[in-house]
């Protein structure tokens, strides 16, 4: 299919407008997105009954080579491949895309069988057969649908729907008391091989559901189903109910565990925060103490200054030596109590009165 008429233009209008040499640009270092084979399915596949085939042109398989080389558009490649497609899953699809792909010009043809047959030689399914039908309808690599397809597959079979090859692993598949159902369409030429998706199949899936039973069970219980739905007996139901309870516990206790956890890990770190915020107060405190109160402290040299000023204030000034010194005058003088005589005032009168002083203090005691 062309691209777009816009995206041309624009790739053109890139070329044009280039630096580089013959138009190139950066953009030519891209390497091209691949080109899809359509732009996408609208509708499901349809089943071969509503397909209109022209049996005017004679049915010629084409051969592998020819198939290989690439047939005309009117004339695809008619490759056929069956199943029963029950859970269908990834490993169905890519089976399915490899049978697409096999030829440049491929239109893949799905046949899937029916209950009927697929319980009576394979077992019971987990999806009835218009579920699986239903399934392989949507699946973007086929083209058409068989419904009710033949378990072994006969040449009126691949006449009717004109099949040129038939698409299935190459592991021998027996069933319906035969080694291998495809060694007849091997032996034709007929078989186109395709790879297996290890890893995943119906059975795994199964496998899964059975070993989680009880699982599945208590979940689609607690979900509406009813025990009769489910298959459950009455002890079962009810000793679901008790595991479900019981988790329930469970799980409220690790809630609280975990809430526990967080909340003892918070306090943790507000603790530690704190701490770091103590160590640092402290720190500034016992700095701030050191400053003002230690041995070079701020308070030492104040109280330093405070008795220097203390000291100058009480301590009067000494007269400097070469002052002139002046006699100074004598003091009033005054009488002594029961005294007739007036004691001198000065040391210099005193020593020109002893002699009167001791007179009179002589008369004194005599009186």
């Amino acid at each position: 299919m062309e691209p777009p008429t816009s995206s041309r233009l624009n790739s053109r209008k890139r070329r044009k407008d280039g630096s580089g040499p013959n138009g190139a640009t950066e953009l030519d270092g891209i390497p091209p997105k691949m080109s899809r084979r359509s732009l996408g399915l609208r509708e499901p596949a349809p089943f071969s009954d509503e397909v209109e085939i022209d049996y005017s042109k004679p049915y010629v398989r084409v051969t592998y080579e020819e198939a290989m080389r690439g047939t005309p558009l009117d004339r695809p490649v008619r490759v056929y491949a069956d199943g029963i497609f029950d859970l269908f899953h990834s490993g169905h699809a890519r089976a399915l895309m490899q049978a697409k792909n096999l030829f440049p010009n491929t239109y893949l043809i799905v046949g899937v069988c029916s209950d009927e047959l697929t319980h009576n030689f394979k077992g019971f399914t987990v999806m009835n057969e218009n579920e699986r039908y239903d399934a392989v309808q949507h699946c973007r690599y086929v083209d058409e649908v068989v419904r009710n397809a033949p378990w072994t597959l006969t040449p009126e079979f691949l006449a009717e729907h004109r099949i040129d090859f038939v698409a299935h692993d190459d592991i021998p598949y027996s069933s319906a008391g035969s080694d291998d159902v495809y060694k007849h369409i091997k032996e034709a030429g007929m078989f186109a091989p395709t790879q297996r998706t290890e890893g995943i199949s119906t059975s795994d899936i199964i496998t899964r559901i059975v070993r989680d039973y009880d699982v599945y069970a208590r979940r689609n219980l607690q979900r509406g189903y009813t025990a009769k739905e489910l298959n459950v007996s009455f002890i079962n139901e009810k000793k679901y109910h008790l595991q479900e309870r019981v988790d329930k516990v469970k799980k409220r206790v690790k809630d609280v565990e975990e809430k526990s956890k967080e909340f003892v890990q918070k306090v943790e770190e507000k603790s530690i925060d704190l701490i770091q915020k103590w160590e640092e107060k402290s720190r500034e405190f016992i700095g701030n103490f050191l400053e003002m109160f230690g041995p070079e402290g701020a308070l030492k040299h104040m109280l330093k200054e405070g008795k220097g000023r203390m000291l100058q204030a009480i301590s009067p000034k000494q007269s400097p030596s070469s002052s002139p010194t002046h006699d100074r005058s004598p003091s009033p003088s005054f009488r002594w109590p029961f005294s007739t005589k007036t004691p001198p005032s000065s040391p210099a009168n005193r020593s020109r009165n002893e002699s009167a002083v001791t007179y009179d203090i002589s008369e004194d005691e005599e009186d």
